[in-house]
């Protein structure tokens, strides 16, 4: 049926895929930090260290990478996907992951999420550079405008600090442009290589630095299964699975528009903090997860133009 769509209707439903898989990808990803909190702990009850999470997913995620790769006999890749790879793997494989599992054993899951709202504006900003995309005014104010309502968002929870950040705000700030890089160049090579293959790559790639990282950071001390449950999360879903809808997503409907599905992240992140890690939800993150949200679909019919 879709060789008798015109160009619009085609654009049309890739667009509307993209987004599909995208969100597919988002949801997935919005567990990542509460997982994290989960195996990291506390300052005062501390369990995983943060090198072991991030080398640690990566090495599993690698060797099921490396299955993976074997059981399709995957070719490798060209001599011109090699650069693009390794800067996939700095920024989702080493830079978000590490920085991330430091960082929450700071800071609260929920808190956390909110500075995840950065991410939209910085994915789509190195995806219109990455892959020439030229996004109307109109769509850069809609998600300025997300953005805005996040950081507002923070503001006001950062009220009885004194509207000051954390020091591990640095960190989750600097992983949200380790995550915005990895994106947009996993998503450039999505366009001429498997959305699952490029993951798989980036993760193979890392194994030498990976496995032997994992192994010098392994607990000293037992570890409750929870934890060791939510590392497998961060493993095998956030660190794989979830690649595989959200690299397809973005090369299906573009990076730019693609990436504004991320603004719902935050508030997905919180409302699965409730259950996980007993954190309040009240009625003024509702209101902003909605006020998000509605950014989002108007962004959604805001034109964004491309090379041809």
């Amino acid at each position: 049926m879709s060789a008798h769509l015109s160009a619009p209707e085609a654009r049309h439903t890739a667009e509307t895929r993209g987004l599909a898989l995208g969100l597919l990808g988002v949801v997935i990803f919005a567990l990542t930090l509460p997982m994290t909190r989960l195996a990291v702990g506390t300052p005062d009850a501390p369990l995983m260290s943060g090198l072991f999470i991030a080398m640690g997913r990566a090495a599993v995620a690698g060797a099921l990478s490396a299955l993976l790769l074997w059981a399709q006999r995957a070719p490798l890749p060209q001599r011109a996907d090699w650069w693009p790879l390794a800067f996939t793997a700095l920024g989702v494989v080493f830079g978000f992951p590490l920085l991330t599992s430091i960082a929450m054993r700071h800071v609260g899951a929920v808190h956390a999420s909110v500075i995840v709202g950065v991410l939209p504006l910085a994915t789509a900003a190195v995806g219109a550079l990455l892959h020439r995309q030229r996004p109307s005014p109109a769509f850069w104010a809609c998600a300025l405008l997300g953005t805005a309502l996040v950081v507002a968002f923070a503001l006001l929870r950062s009220g009885s600090t004194g509207l000051a950040l954390h020091p591990a705000d640095l960190l989750l700030l600097a992983a949200m442009l380790c995550a915005a890089v990895g994106y947009g160049y996993g998503a450039r090579l999505s366009h001429h290589m498997r959305a699952d293959a490029v993951i798989c790559w980036a993760l193979v790639l890392s194994l030498p630095a990976t496995v032997p990282l994992a192994a010098l950071s392994w607990p000293q001390t037992p570890v409750p299964a929870t934890a060791w449950a939510a590392f497998g999360y961060v493993a095998v879903f956030s660190m794989w699975l979830g690649f595989f809808a959200w690299y397809k997503g973005l090369a299906l409907g573009g990076t730019v528009r693609v990436s504004q599905v991320q603004l719902v992240q935050p508030f997905l992140g919180m409302l699965f903090a409730v259950p996980l890690l007993g954190e309040r939800l009240d009625a003024v993150s509702v209101g902003f997860g909605l006020a998000v949200m509605a950014t989002v679909l108007a962004g959604r019919r805001m034109p964004v133009r491309g090379k041809p």
